[in-house]
């Protein structure tokens, strides 16, 4: 039961906000089941779920039809909880990055992430997932090694415009 007991409600006397619990601004009553996702909270980043500056309905609906395992979800479920708030990543775009078409989650992580921008992993080997395989476009001619070291492509300074780009295909701004 993710509210408590309307009866609890009445007993206290009613009123706003006694004996009720209101899973919105408090996500320990969903953590009580989803037990797995209160620990990818605790990871150095993530939503600000437990800082209560979000609740798990902002993305979530616990009630309706749409009910349904993660797993179940449609990328484009998924793409419009993300793009509710992250609204400069949805474009369009004169150059989108195709990795847009597999979806938030090819990059980032829902809940939380041992690494920067809830990202799937870190520095360089994340575009390296796809930009080594074939049909994928490659890292062009320039020995990119140098510039590596320097963390992602993007943190690292160059393609900063990683979701899209009005202004160059190599996604540069």
């Amino acid at each position: 039961m993710c509210h408590g007991p309307a009866s609890l409600h009445v007993e206290a006397g009613g009123g706003r906000g006694v004996a009720i619990i209101n899973p919105k601004k408090d996500p320990s009553i969903c953590f009580s089941c989803h037990t797995d996702k209160k620990l990818e909270f605790r990871l150095p980043y993530h939503h600000p779920v437990p800082e209560g500056k979000m609740g798990c309905s902002d993305c979530h609906n616990a009630h309706g039809a749409e009910i349904k395992p993660w797993t179940a979800t449609t990328m484009e479920g998924t793409n419009e909880a993300c793009t509710r708030c992250h609204k400069d990543q949805r474009g369009p775009f004169v150059w989108p990055h195709k990795a847009l078409d597999e979806g938030c989650t090819a990059c980032h992580k829902v809940h939380g992430s041992i690494n920067d921008k809830m990202l799937v992993a870190r520095d360089h080997t994340l575009c390296l997932r796809c930009h080594t395989q074939p049909n994928v476009p490659s890292v062009g001619g320039r020995n990119h090694n140098t510039f590596w070291i320097r963390g992602t492509c993007f943190s690292g300074g160059c393609h900063t415009a990683v979701h899209g780009s009005n202004f160059s295909e190599h996604l540069r701004y």
